[in-house]
């Protein structure tokens, strides 16, 4: 009997799946606004689908910087002083934080458009040390064809952006030149703190036939300043963050940053189980979704067209 109930253990040892031990992820993000919180709630959903949950095997500590990249350097080294398993910063500056801050700590990244241009990585397909992670670069040429779509006549497309963002200087060179190829021309218009937004915003009156803002965290985080001034003097203002679209942007072509996040999330997982980073390539997250607001166009002097709003993923009314 003894032999059979050794054999069983036994059986049981080998079928049984192994217990994920005990882990610390550290995640920070530049600033909070929807899909930075969405990308991360991604992650831990990601690591909790794999077997590492909050409280039991895992430890997963989050900071905000505030919108100060002094602050995210500062995080950056009180997360290297802490030693996690893996840092994952959101967004450029806090990435670029997290890099220069450690060559060992395993660090995954995540939305941001240019890791090259960033410094993050030199390769994307093997980007070597402790790196890796996940590019939101928007699909920049579509958004054009899409503003083109529900404002035929537009020639001008004002670009309200951080000049100090790595993510947006990169972008803004791609929306010149696709700009150039659909026959429009760019207006730029900097802020480069949140309090300067509307501002920003206002320089563009009169001046552009519609305003693009780009996965820009300074900017994103201060929409409703934006959106206040579009609606006011009646000039069309799109996104590439589809959770702008309810906080007042007509459209947006983008990701679903809870996606980003899972998608995020299941490199760590990766490399919790052993793969090195450097290994990793970088890829660029899936999927896209269309999101328009019906409210915000009526708003800004415009109606939607239903071919617009019949392939939306999510229709705000």
């Amino acid at each position: 009997m003894r032999h059979i109930l050794l054999a069983f253990a036994a059986t049981l040892a080998i079928t049984l799946p192994a217990q994920a031990e005990d882990v610390t992820v550290a995640v920070t993000a530049i600033v909070e606004h929807p899909a930075l919180d969405a990308a991360r709630d991604g992650v831990k959903e990601a690591l909790e689908a794999a077997g590492y949950k909050e409280g039991e095997n895992l430890k997963f500590i989050y900071e905000s910087a505030q919108g100060n990249p002094a602050t995210a350097a500062q995080i950056a080294r009180q997360f290297v002083g802490e030693g996690p398993n893996v840092i994952v910063p959101i967004s450029t500056p806090s990435a670029q934080a997290v890099v220069s801050a450690t060559k060992d700590i395993p660090v995954v990244f995540t939305a941001v458009s240019d890791p090259v241009g960033a410094q993050l990585v030199t390769n994307m397909d093997k980007p070597g040390g402790n790196v890796t992670g996940l590019s939101d670069m928007s699909p920049v040429a579509e958004h054009l064809a899409l503003i083109k779509e529900i404002l035929p006549n537009a020639k001008t497309i004002g670009f309200l952006y951080n000049s100090g963002e790595a993510n947006s200087v990169s972008l803004l060179a791609v929306l010149k030149a696709e700009a150039e190829k659909a026959g429009l021309t760019v207006v730029e218009s900097a802020a480069t703190k949140s309090a300067e937004v509307q501002g920003a915003a206002r320089a563009l009156v009169g001046r552009a036939d519609a305003i693009y803002i780009p996965t820009d965290n300074t900017i994103i985080s201060a929409l409703e300043g934006a959106v206040a001034v579009a609606e006011e003097a009646k000039l069309p203002l799109f996104t590439a963050d589809t959770d702008s679209v309810s906080r007042g942007a007509i459209a947006a072509l983008g990701f679903n940053y809870h996606d980003v996040g899972k998608q995020t999330g299941e490199v760590v997982v990766r490399i919790l189980k052993g793969e090195n980073p450097g290994d990793i390539a970088v890829k660029v997250a899936a999927g896209t979704d269309l999101v328009v607001n019906k409210s915000a166009a009526a708003k800004m002097g415009v109606t939607l067209p239903e071919a617009v709003i019949g392939r939306a993923t999510r229709v705000i009314e």
